[in-house]
């Protein structure tokens, strides 16, 4: 689902997109709205480097059932390779 911010928005926050999607994100998760990796999917970056960002402003990691099974299944596909 596309989703538009207005650019009244980034103007009051003094955000571009990209910060606006990375702070949602990070508020998502930290509420335990999203996963780890729909967390990072939102922010547009990498789980690690979004791990990294959490750890930069102290925020805990949680890492659930999905999580995992993301993990064994990308673990999985990459030792078939």
């Amino acid at each position: 689902m596309p989703f538009t911010i207005p650019d009244e928005i980034l103007q009051t926050t003094r955000m571009n997109e990209e910060e606006l999607r990375l702070e949602l994100a990070v508020a998502l998760f930290q509420k335990d709205r999203l996963t780890l990796a729909q967390a990072s999917r939102l922010a547009g970056i990498g789980r690690l480097r979004f791990q990294h960002l959490l750890a930069s402003r102290d925020i805990p990691v949680h890492y659930g059932v999905e999580d995992f099974e993301q993990d064994l299944s990308t673990l999985q596909s990459l030792s078939r390779a």
